[in-house]
């Protein structure tokens, strides 16, 4: 599918069906945010993208106000949620980059995410380009979506 084409068929809202990352040295499989993590990755006719991942069933605060929360309970909710936003193009027939403005990973900010990307039917599997550390090991991640 060429770069036109892929941007069109990202168009749209996709919810998380799962994520794993696999260690390159012994391909030992991890799921960072459980075996049923929910998300929701939103691409714009404009231009744009939102993406929000989360473990399912975090902690509730005892309080019922954010800036109440205690550290241990702040620290928690972030550990298991993952936002970022921004604005995204599709310079490849098979790459998508995601230019981040927003994230609750504020290290991302100004950093641009690059994505492999396949569609198969109604779903969207995106790929990391290259290798990362993730949870101390470096793997390959891969995100697989359905359409909304």
């Amino acid at each position: 599918m060429n770069p036109d084409e892929l941007r069109e068929n990202l168009v749209g809202a996709w919810r998380l069906v799962s994520y794993r990352a696999t260690a390159v040295d012994d391909g030992e499989v991890v799921e960072p945010f459980g075996p049923r993590p929910q998300g929701l990755i939103t691409y714009t006719p404009s231009g744009h993208m939102s993406a929000q991942i989360m473990r399912p069933l975090r902690p509730r605060f005892r309080r019922g106000r954010l800036e109440e929360g205690l550290p241990e309970e702040l620290a928690a909710a972030a550990v298991g949620y993952l936002a970022y936003g921004g604005t995204y193009e599709v310079p490849e027939d098979d790459l998508v980059v995601h230019h981040v403005e927003v994230s609750l990973f504020p290290n991302w900010v100004g950093t641009a995410l690059t994505r492999v990307a396949a569609r198969d039917g109604g779903t969207l599997r995106l790929s990391l380009r290259e290798p990362a550390l993730i949870w101390g090991t470096l793997r390959t991640g891969v995100l697989v979506w359905e359409r909304v």
